[in-house]
């Protein structure tokens, strides 16, 4: 066990509150983190996140807007279902990963998980957006206020994916 951590910080800086995630990164960054820990601000390369994991970790953190039709700003950390990809036909992998530049969660973890890289520990600290699809550099004022909470969730599950890597 390696007991490195990746903080993956996934979206789009120009697409209002999809710039999420790069918010995060920047807030975390001005803490700073532990040793151990990698952070990251992919945009939205995908295939960034999955080379990144080729290196070898045992936690996963993914920063990123996350819609599931709740008050903009609502924060949720969950660990995603990523199912067998030996289970998946051939058409369905084709279709999935026709664009691998795209960081969708879902298709990292798949690919991750396909390669061997997925690490044990996979959780996604995700925000409800208001807008992603104006173009504007700021965050939506329910979202922006949400940045040092999210960014407090990764502090905490960063600790306890150290203590648990520690034994």
């Amino acid at each position: 066990m390696s007991g490195r951590i990746l903080v993956a910080c996934v979206g789009n800086l120009l697409r209002h509150d999809d710039g999420f995630g790069v918010a995060v990164a920047r807030e975390l960054e001005a803490r700073g983190l532990p040793d151990g820990v990698d952070l990251i601000e992919t945009g939205i390369g995908g295939m960034t996140v999955v080379q990144q994991l080729m290196s070898g970790y045992e936690a996963l953190v993914v920063v990123d807007a996350v819609d599931r039709d709740a008050p903009a700003g609502t924060l949720w950390v969950f660990e995603p279902d990523v199912e067998d990809p030996s289970e998946i036909d051939r058409d369905e992998w084709r279709a999935l990963f026709q664009n691998l530049h795209l960081a969708e969660p879902h298709r990292i973890f798949l690919l991750a998980r396909s390669l061997g890289a997925l690490p044990p520990i996979v959780r996604i600290v995700g925000c409800q957006p208001e807008d992603i699809d104006t173009m504007d550099e700021r965050l939506s004022p329910a979202v922006a206020r949400a940045v040092p909470a999210a960014a407090d969730r990764v502090c905490s599950i960063l600790s306890a994916a150290m203590a648990a890597a520690a034994g």
